[in-house]
């Protein structure tokens, strides 16, 4: 049985602190979409660069979760959330700290063989409030 919806956004978020591979959470398509603080990503290719990169040149994440929720159907999902991210940068040594809102979309796509179906991010988004 493939886990809840609510437990691999869990488990994204497990992923980013541990410096774990990101690229396995989304749909591999070209209509899959990113969009971080800083930058809009289009298409499965340019999302897993974008995150290669991105686990290369981070470390020593803190991702905490203060408003998780999960709406969970058939074949999607949303979710919605407010996030504290804190990292740094390895080639400058920053420490960088982010209160940011995240909101996406995941699909169930078939997994590898065995008849069971996985969730699969297929559109995300984070920003950083600001006022007005």
């Amino acid at each position: 049985m493939s886990p809840s919806a609510e437990a691999v956004v869990r488990d994204y978020y497990d992923a980013l602190r541990n410096g774990e591979p990101l690229v396995p959470f989304f749909r591999d398509d070209a209509s899959t979409v990113k969009f971080g603080i800083s930058e809009s990503l289009f298409g499965s290719d340019e999302i897993a660069r974008a995150l290669a990169e991105q686990t290369e040149t981070t470390d020593d994440w803190a991702v905490s979760s203060r408003h998780l929720v999960v709406d969970e159907h058939d074949e999607f999902a949303t979710m919605a959330d407010e996030v504290t991210m804190v990292w740094t940068d390895t080639t400058s040594g920053d420490r960088h700290r982010f209160d940011s809102r995240w909101s996406a979309t995941l699909v169930k796509q078939a997994s590898a063989g065995d008849g069971a179906r996985d969730w699969r991010f297929v559109m995300m988004h984070v920003s950083a409030p600001h006022d007005l």
